[in-house]
């Protein structure tokens, strides 16, 4: 009884004391931090559930004090810097230090302690030790990072300076409320720390060195062993980890390996270490691993190593190493275990709702965005994605998207969605394509009830069109790419696609092709029309100038632009080595686009037509001795031996001019599907024609071995001439009553028209069939794909004023009506379809009653867990309940059968009757 009493009034001293110098260090640290109001918040909330919205709003500021006053010093788990390393930047002058970092930094300097670099390595570290004080095993663990930090500094270290600058830092930041009770806590803090620190001052880099002696010392079949004997100790300590190590014997090497990497690397570069161990913790949360393998894992190994060296500080330095990624990871994977991630581990729905369910308003759909421990952040959304639990996916984003209100606020989870993840729509485009229309369908919200025929539709596309900065957001661009032609018909789609094709990409698109047209109609009248006004010789002087005029228009103001162009596509593909060898050729990867190749096509054609021009060779020999001789002559005896060149390679010009100007039918939707699909079914139009050619060849070759006196198949070249000429039906008829002469020949001739014209003809006729009715469906969206990668090739070209404009009309801040007098959300766009176009009769807004505060959950919905599976989930637990309650109650009345021989009788005969029962239950 004494010993109880002395150990029970050690607890009650020990939780006197220092209870109240934790509570002194943690009021006065936030004090100094300009977070006092989050600490008055945080102690009132218990108490007080009405105020909940404000001690929400009162946290949310409190954090961003914080991380602003911190700026200039570390970075928090987003990675950006802080305000006040801007305004600093700002600003020249000397200011008021507002927070300890600020205050520390100045007293240090006026200390004569502003080189003493290392008391910033610990400034970095001393926020998680205040905040980690009542924590001894967290704050042993950020001591022991912070010893491997201060043994990378070279110079002399006095922990003491950094005590009296310190204190006189609190003292300045707390002076109203600071008092012997102040200085006697913040002493014991730092004497506590000091402690730590000294026990490690120097073991580091001896530790290091004998690790790297040890690690450099191993031999191949040592490191082999090493591997072995891990996994071997490590499942005789813990059999159940053999679950949990299911890869490959060279997977778990190559583990084995990265651990002993991490064991040095620890050591040469803690900061990075730390975030890399944080960062693998918080994958490791996913992966569901229990914490409980880690301590015998750490035990097999250094068991291991104490049976591979005799050193024993090399042993030493690899547990310490170990033991301390082993806590760090723990500890990452303790805080980061939300029951949010344990319901993605499911991948059930229902888990979901229920984890979810118990997040307060304001904060529910950060518990689906974003797990922070320390610096390092995870996403459970895409951890969800990255893991295939796609129902659970599709649950959150059907949860971030669901609009909810109450009497004073409407919650959307779609700018936080956006604002976390701007990538989200190609991350899922990536990984999880199942789920983008979820995401497009929770943009929009649709009226149940209809005015005069007219529904209100409200369309959230701020995110789809703008990005963070204000620029053009890639969200189109990544739907062009996945080249999914349901997806791009998507109303959203539809909608935003539309507006930035028809307020700016449409008018620049028109502007760019203007100038193609207008070559277009010179090289037309310079090939075409000049050249044919006049017959004969006898061109007028001023026709000969316009051809002139026209030819080096097109020459200087056409070709030497294609060159350009064309140049600048290649050499982008030769900087990112973007080429693939096609019959071992390399291939710019810009050609395998039609328009491209067909770009390139032209240009080779038009230089051909320049090395063949007949004005340049007769420019010598304007005036000589022949017939059309004059100014610009073309008909000199130089040029006419290059005519035949040059007018073939004219048509080809023609024809590939006339090719490029079709992406001109994308202004309408209807033409451009239309010319997309007669580009997908020509595939089958060469197939019958290759096919057609086998015939004509085969059937040549076998008439030409026959015996006969036709002259028109007398030869393989003049027989396939005449076969395909009848597969034209171009064969003269005459010719058929020669045919007809030779009873072998009519065979083989009739033969071949059955094949070519009867069955490959209609055959073609079936496979356009099937061919336009595969693509009839979708051909609408290849057209707005064809529309929306014109449209992200224009943009770039669209002036800053010009897109500031664009958003502005939008006017994408202004909040959106959801009925006549209910202002919602901003964000989007409002429109008016038709009543009969997407008829709803529930409301798609979720609306509750009772408390307003952010702080609160929502309540339980009306009808929540009413659907078939919860059901039959409740019917299997009263089969089972009634089932035990009657094998308890048959066991209660065979067990008061010991009183006389008829109640045993009866007890038996009601116990038997209980488990017949209950096995006919079961």
């Amino acid at each position: 009884q004494c010993i109880l009493n002395y150990v029970g009034g050690a607890y009650i001293y020990i939780r006197r004391e220092y209870a109240v110098r934790i509570k002194i260090i943690n009021s006065s640290w936030k004090t100094a931090n300009n977070k006092a109001q989050d600490y008055m918040e945080e102690e009132e909330a218990a108490g007080e559930e009405g105020e909940g919205e404000e001690g929400e709003e009162g946290e949310e500021g409190a954090g961003n004090v914080k991380e602003d006053n911190m700026g200039n010093m570390k970075q928090g788990a987003g990675g950006e810097q802080r305000a006040s390393g801007e305004a600093e930047g700002k600003s020249g002058a000397m200011k008021v230090p507002q927070s300890f970092n600020e205050m520390f930094m100045f007293n240090g300097a006026v200390m004569g302690f502003g080189s003493s670099l290392w008391m910033n390595m610990i400034l970095d570290q001393f926020d998680d030790m205040v905040m980690n004080v009542a924590n001894s095993y967290r704050l042993q663990e950020e001591c022991d990072v912070l010893a491997l930090c201060l043994a990378k500094y070279k110079g002399e270290i006095n922990l003491g300076e950094f005590k009296a600058v310190m204190l006189a830092s609190m003292r300045s930041l707390v002076p109203k409320d600071w008092d012997t009770d102040h200085e006697v806590a913040w002493t014991w803090l730092w004497e506590n720390v000091e402690r730590m620190l000294q026990n490690l001052m120097g073991k580091p880099k001896v530790q290091e060195k004998a690790l790297e002696r040890l690690i450099m010392s191993l031999t191949e079949d040592a490191v082999n062993y090493l591997r072995r004997e891990v996994y071997k100790r490590f499942f005789a300590l813990a059999p159940a980890g053999q679950d949990y190590f299911k890869q490959s014997t060279t997977r778990l090497y190559w583990i084995a390996d990265k651990i002993v990497e991490m064991t040095i690397e620890i050591y040469r570069d803690p900061k990075k270490m730390v975030e890399d161990i944080s960062a693998l913790g918080l994958r490791h949360v996913g992966y569901a691993i229990p914490t409980e393998f880690f301590a015998p894992f750490v035990s097999g190994a250094v068991e291991v190593v104490r049976g591979m060296t005799t050193d024993d500080m090399a042993e030493d330095a690899f547990r310490w190493s170990l033991t301390l990624i082993s806590k760090i990871l723990v500890r990452t994977i303790m805080e980061g275990s939300t029951i949010v991630m344990k319901a993605i581990n499911t991948n059930s729905e229902k888990s979901l709702q229920k984890a979810i369910a118990v997040a307060p308003r304001g904060k529910r759909s950060l518990e689906l965005l974003n797990i922070t421990v320390g610096t390092q952040s995870i996403s459970p959304l895409y951890w969800a994605i990255e893991s295939g639990s796609l129902n659970t996916a599709n649950a959150m984003l059907k949860d971030l998207l669901t609009i909810r209100a109450d009497r004073d606020n409407y919650y959307y989870g779609f700018d936080d969605l956006f604002t976390r993840h701007p990538d989200v729509v190609y991350r899922l485009l990536q990984d999880g394509e199942v789920l983008v229309p979820t995401l497009l369908d929770g943009l929009i919200w649709r009226s149940r009830t209809a005015v005069a025929g007219m529904r209100r539709v409200n369309y959230y596309v701020k995110h789809v069109i703008v990005d963070s900065e204000g620029k053009f957001n890639k969200c189109l661009e990544w739907l062009v790419e996945a080249k999914d032609p349901k997806v791009i018909c998507h109303p959203v789609v539809v909608l935003f696609s539309d507006l930035i094709w028809g307020r700016l990409a449409r008018g620049y698109f028109i502007l760019g092709r203007c100038w193609f047209f207008l070559t277009l109609v010179v090289f037309i009248m310079s090939q075409s029309v000049l050249p044919n006004l006049s017959t004969g010789d006898a061109e007028t002087d001023a026709e000969r100038i316009s051809i002139f005029a026209c030819r080096c228009f097109i020459y200087l103001g056409s070709l030497l632009i294609l060159i350009r162009g064309q140049g600048i596509e290649l050499y982008k593909d030769y900087k990112v080595r973007g080429f693939n060898r096609i019959g071992g050729f390399p291939v710019p990867k810009y050609l395998h686009d039609a328009k491209e190749s067909a770009t390139l096509c032209l240009v080779i054609t038009l230089l051909l037509m320049v090395t063949q021009e007949p004005l340049f060779h007769c420019a010598g020999n304007m005036y000589g001795d022949f017939a059309g001789s004059g100014l610009f002559t073309q008909h000199c005896p130089e040029g006419e031996g290059h005519k035949d060149v040059y007018s073939t390679a004219s048509s080809i010009a023609m024809l590939l001019y006339w090719f490029l100007i079709i992406d001109l039918s994308i202004l309408s939707t209807r033409i451009s599907a239309f010319v997309l699909v007669c580009f997908r079914v020509i595939a089958e139009l060469l197939l019958f024609l290759g096919a057609l050619g086998f015939l004509v060849v085969s059937f040549a070759t076998s008439i030409s071995a026959l015996s006969h006196v036709s002259d028109g198949f007398k030869g393989i070249p003049k027989s396939m001439l005449s076969l395909f000429e009848i597969a034209l039906g171009m064969y003269p008829t005459s010719q058929f009553t020669q045919i007809s002469k030779i009873p072998i020949l009519v065979t083989a001739v009739s033969v071949f028209v059955i094949l070519s014209l009867i069955f490959l003809l209609n055959l073609l006729v079936a496979q356009l069939n099937g061919a336009y009715q595969a693509v009839f469906d979708d051909m609408v969206g290849y057209a707005r794909l064809n529309r929306g990668k014109i449209a992200c090739e224009t943009i770039p070209m669209v002036s800053q004023k010009r897109w500031d404009w664009f958003v502005e009309s939008l006017r994408l801040e202004e909040r959106l009506e959801f009925n006549e007098g209910d202002i919602g959300v901003a964000g989007g766009l409002q429109v008016m379809e038709p009543a009969n176009a997407n008829p709803t009769t529930a409301d798609a807004i979720r609306r509750y009653g009772g408390s307003t505060s952010p702080a609160m959950q929502w309540p339980e919905e009306e009808g929540a867990g009413l659907d078939d599976e919860n059901r039959f989930d409740r019917l299997e637990k009263l089969i089972v309940r009634a089932t035990k309650n009657i094998g308890s109650g048959g066991s209660s009345k065979k067990g008061s059968s010991g009183t006389g021989q008829s109640s045993s009788q009866s007890g038996s005969k009601s116990g038997s009757e209980g488990g017949g029962d209950e096995e006919a239950s079961e």
